[in-house]
Parts: structure tokens; C-alpha cells; sequence
């Protein structure tokens, strides 16, 4: 039995009583997270580098340049759709968005000549697609589910972990058949298919009945929270950005240099590819395990725990010789376990600390600056090792993060404040 921040007991995590209320919504989410331009898009583009270079001449280097561009959109979008929802609605933000992305998509395989035609579409798509991203579906959830929350939102943002496995394969047998554009008309057919009919059907606020006009389905639902004003005020928010920002400037820096690091050991390309591979496996296993424990425990100290695993994993990348493979797929499996963690904690505590009445404007700035470190600290790790000549620095500068993030939020000492509006199946029975 766990007790919640009312005072009363209740089964908490070991009732699942909400999925079978709720069961339509994550896996509304997760079609969700799967179709989003930051998940689906991001996975496809390393299987387009290559057609669309060979159909336009344009260099890999200029290519890469659109993810840049995808993540300034992006960034802009997590401070557009808060706006969004109080001013329409959540439903149709999220229906205009997913009707908008399936003619975006389909409107890129039009283009011809100048690069900065698909440097226009990969900064616009996230902006005129706003209700696509992460934020609407985690919003749901988090309107959905109390006692599960943790889970629910780890079974949603396992999307990622699916198009990083499902998309690469389907796109590169697509594309060698069809054509480049067959990338791209892939990419609109799944939203069109899946995720904006299981929208039309499902999308709908606790509480309303599945029929209600849509008038009333976007009703305004008055939840407790903090204001985004009061938020930017909190000592909490910010303590909170910062560990989670050192997180993920982490993960970004060992995503981006582990291969080079293992080969750098001694591993051949092949070797170093099988160790990195574990990689995303350990993202969806970490993602899993750390929302059945934010339903159980202290949710400040599961944060801290999974967070502080990757100082592991850097330690033994740091002292392992190249011929210690299984030392080197624990220290994959340790980042990657925390990784997979990262999103679904700040999902979770956003919500749990900060109260869903102003969640999509708070998070999405959480967000924001989130996407702007991610743009940033390739290019530092980069320089740093420019200028030692070796990983070293590089792993240095990640143990230290994967240390003060942690031990950050313990000094925070932060208690729920917040619980979703109480609607009446969640409603505590006396035991």
C-alpha cells in the first residue's frame, strides 16, 4: 500500500484499474509518439541522407545542417502549443496539427533544386505541427492517470524506442523500391492511418462523455497547478532544469562519440557497432523499469538513482581496455538505461511538482532548453576533444553530470505538491 499526498492510503502503483479505463489513451499516445516530427521524422532522416544526395547532388554535411533546423522548430513549437491549447483546446490543436503534418510530409516530396526548400520544411513542420509533439501526449496521460502516471507515460515514449527500430528498415526497402518521395509518403501515411482516426475516436478530457460535441469536449477543465509565472519564479523549476539539462548533455555527449570512443580502443567499426547496439534496447528497458518505480517509490529518488547510473558507465569506458567487451556493453547498457529514463522523469515530475493547470507551457520551455543544449553540446565535446587529443575530457566532463544532476535533486528535497484533478473513479477508498 502506498499512501498519497492527501494523507489517505490507497493502492497506488499495484492498481490497474486505470488502464482499463484508460487503455484507449496510451495507445493513442503511443501511436502519437510514434508519428511525432520529433521521433518520426529524426529516425527516418539517416536512411534519407543518402537518396536525397544522390537525387540532388546536396553534400551529407549540408544535410545534417536540417536536424538543426528541425530542433530550432521544435524548440519554438514547445512555447506555441501551451498558447495553443488554452486558446482552442487540446483536441483541436492536436487534430489541425496531425491534418497539417500528413500534407507536410506529402508536400516535401515536391520539392526541386535548393536545399534551403527542405531547411524551410524541417523548420516549419514542428511550428505548423505543434500538437504532434510530445507534449500533447504526455499532457493526456498525465490528465488520465494518477496512480499509474510513471507507467502509462514510459509506455508512450517507448514510441521512440519503436520508430528507431521499426523506420530505418521499412524506409531504406521503401525507398531502394520507389524512390526517395517514398520516404516521405511513408512517413505521412502512418499519422493518416493510425494516429488521426484513433484521434477522432479516442481524444477526449476525463470526465466527458465519448459522444460530446466538440464544443464541450474543449471546455475549459480547471486542474491545480502552479501558473507558468509562479513556475519561472521556483527555485525547484530551475534546480530542476539544470539537473536535467546536465542529464542530457550526458547523453547526448556519449551518443555521439561511443563508437568512435570503442574504435578508438581498439574495436573494429563492426565490433563497436554490436556494443552500441544494446544501446536501444536498454532505452526501452530503462524506460519501462523507471515508470513502474515512480509509481512505488520516492519519485525525487528514482530520478536521482536512474540519473546517477551513467557515472557507472563512464568509470568503466574511462578505465577499460578495448579487450573488456563486457565491460563495455554494461557501460552502453548503463547509459542507455538512464537515457531511456530522462524523458519519462521530466514528464512525470513536471506534472507531479508543478501541476497540470499551466503543464504544456512549463514543460514546453523545459523542452526548449532541453533542444537547445542537444544543438550545442555535440559541438563542445567536440572541441574538447580537439584539445586534449583523446575521450578523456570528454568523460570527465559526463561523470561529473551524471553526478551533480543527481545529487541536485536530493539537495532540492522536493515533496509532491501536485496531484491530477480528481475525477470520480480516482477517488481514494478509505481501507
Amino acid at each position: 500500500m502506498t499512501t498519497d499526498t492527501r494523507g489517505t492510503k490507497a493502492p497506488g502503483g499495484s492498481d490497474f484499474s486505470e488502464f482499463r479505463r484508460g487503455w484507449r489513451v496510451v495507445l493513442l499516445g503511443l501511436f502519437g509518439i510514434c508519428t511525432s516530427i520529433t521521433a518520426a521524422l529524426l529516425y527516418a532522416f539517416g536512411t534519407l541522407v543518402i537518396p536525397l544526395e544522390q537525387a540532388f547532388g546536396w553534400s551529407r554535411g549540408d544535410l545534417q545542417a536540417s536536424i538543426t533546423f528541425l530542433f530550432a522548430g521544435v524548440a519554438i513549437s514547445t512555447q506555441l502549443v501551451g498558447w495553443l491549447y488554452r486558446r482552442h483546446g487540446l483536441r483541436r490543436v492536436a487534430i489541425f496539427s496531425i491534418v497539417l503534418q500528413i500534407i507536410g510530409y506529402f508536400a516535401i516530396t515536391r520539392i526541386q533544386g535548393s536545399i534551403g526548400w527542405l531547411y524551410l520544411a524541417f523548420f516549419a513542420m514542428p511550428i505548423v505541427c505543434a500538437g504532434t509533439i510530445a507534449i500533447t501526449w504526455t499532457q493526456l496521460v498525465n490528465l488520465w492517470f494518477e496512480r499509474n502516471r510513471g507507467l502509462a507515460l514510459a509506455i508512450i515514449l517507448c514510441g521512440t524506442g519503436l520508430m528507431a527500430m521499426i523506420l530505418p528498415p521499412l524506409l531504406s526497402r521503401l525507398i531502394a523500391a520507389y524512390g526517395w518521395q517514398a520516404g516521405f509518403y511513408a512517413l505521412g501515411a502512418m499519422p493518416l492511418l493510425f494516429t488521426l482516426p484513433l484521434t477522432l475516436c479516442w481524444l477526449r478530457l476525463p470526465g466527458q462523455p465519448a459522444g460530446a460535441q466538440p464544443a464541450k469536449q474543449d471546455a475549459p477543465v480547471q486542474l491545480s497547478g502552479m501558473s507558468f509565472k509562479q513556475a519561472l519564479r521556483s527555485r525547484m523549476y530551475w534546480g530542476f532544469n539544470v539537473a536535467l539539462i546536465l542529464s542530457v548533455s550526458l547523453t547526448v555527449g556519449m551518443v555521439t562519440n561511443i563508437v568512435p570512443m570503442l574504435q578508438s580502443k581498439g574495436l573494429s567499426p563492426q565490433q563497436a557497432a554490436q556494443v552500441f547496439s544494446t544501446f536501444g534496447i536498454s532505452i526501452i528497458a530503462g524506460r519501462l523499469l523507471v515508470g513502474y518505480l515512480l509509481d512505488r517509490y520516492s519519485p525525487s529518488k528514482v530520478a536521482a538513482a536512474s540519473l546517477a547510473l551513467p557515472a557507472l558507465g563512464c568509470a568503466i569506458f574511462y578505465f577499460s581496455a578495448g579487450q573488456s567487451t563486457p565491460l563495455l556493453v554494461l557501460a552502453t547498457l548503463c547509459i542507455g538505461a538512464s537515457a531511456g529514463a530522462e524523458f519519462d522523469l521530466a514528464a512525470f515530475l513536471m506534472a507531479r511538482y508543478f501541476g497540470l493547470r499551466d503543464y504544456a507551457r512549463i514543460f514546453g520551455l523545459h523542452l526548449c532548453l532541453i533542444t537547445i543544449v542537444s544543438g550545442l553540446v555535440p559541438m563542445l565535446f567536440g572541441h574538447l576533444y580537439d584539445v586534449y587529443g583523446s575521450y578523456s575530457a570528454v568523460l570527465a566532463c559526463c561523470f561529473c553530470c551524471a553526478i551533480i544532476g543527481p545529487a541536485l535533486l536530493l539537495w532540492l528535497r522536493m515533496e509532491p505538491a501536485f496531484l491530477a484533478r480528481q475525477y470520480p473513479w480516482q477517488q481514494q477508498q478509505p481501507t
